[in-house]
């Protein structure tokens, strides 16, 4: 195997581990402490934010350049565009799925429905995040390994990973509220995110094959990560916010300060 395909099924193993790590408070906990939740999920999204540029963006451009006929803002933007639109599209079929679901007549059925329409979306929003590691890890093949581009795809996991695991309690605590057992809960909840390292597998092996796709790639990754963190985590981190109105705007602006941090100092 390709060491550089290699570093992203490791980095897309270690996202799957902190779904399962969050799919595994079932056990242990009856309820998410919102406010750590909360704080947790603006960090994510603050990283995920500047990483989609320094790691993503910035990378796919510098790429374009040298490997593009095209303009280097022209294939940045069609790639972003494309996995902002790819990630709408997966969010649209599983509200469809989901409606559907609400309106079946039969009570079991539709508790067994949402059940699958719940795994099925965070599956869905897993597959571009498992695609954008892999591409990170696999674009060091391109250029020169160097401790800012390798920080660079590290961070990129580790933003993901970070908000993998309220995801993987957004799937374990609502199916023990339906009435499954602490461990099915935690086993459905933790296989939401073992398409991760076949995603990222399956990404590093494009990019590292198709070396001409790489700028598309890293773009498309950057867009479908700003869509994920935008539309869905920091609205999330903003809700419940109580006497602590500021806690997960905090988190946000700390998250994208350490990965700027990161970035710029690296380089």
């Amino acid at each position: 195997m390709n060491y550089y395909v290699l570093l992203a099924l490791i980095a897309t193993l270690g996202t799957w581990f902190l779904t399962a790590l969050g799919a595994a408070t079932v056990v242990f906990f009856k309820e998410q402490n919102k406010t750590i939740l909360n704080i947790m999920l603006g960090f994510a999204s603050g990283v995920m934010i500047a990483a989609s540029f320094w790691s993503l963006l910035q990378p796919a451009i510098e790429q374009a350049h040298e490997q593009s006929d095209l303009p280097a803002y022209v294939v940045a933007t069609i790639g972003f565009l494309a996995g902002a639109i790819f990630m709408w599209a997966s969010d649209k079929a599983v509200v469809f799925a989901r409606n559907k679901a609400d309106n079946s007549q039969s009570p079991k059925n539709a508790q067994i429905q949402r059940i699958v329409m719940l795994v099925l979306s965070i599956t869905l929003h897993n597959i571009p995040e498992g695609l954008a590691v892999g591409v990170a890890f696999a674009s060091l093949q391109n250029g020169t390994a160097t401790a800012e581009s390798l920080a660079g795809a590290v961070s990129v996991a580790v933003g993901i990973g970070l908000q993998n695991f309220p995801e993987g309690a957004a799937v374990s605590l609502p199916l023990k509220r339906e009435g499954f057992s602490r461990k099915k809960s935690f086993l459905f909840g933790q296989a939401s995110g073992m398409v991760e390292p076949i995603a990222g597998i399956a990404g590093a092996l494009l990019v590292v094959h198709v070396k001409t796709l790489l700028p598309y790639a890293l773009s498309f990754a950057a867009g479908a990560m700003i869509l994920v963190a935008v539309h869905e985590l920091i609205p999330e981190c903003q809700r419940n916010q109580g006497t602590q109105p500021y806690s997960a705007t905090m988190g946000i602006v700390l998250g994208f300060a350490v990965m700027m941090l990161l970035d710029v100092m690296l380089g």
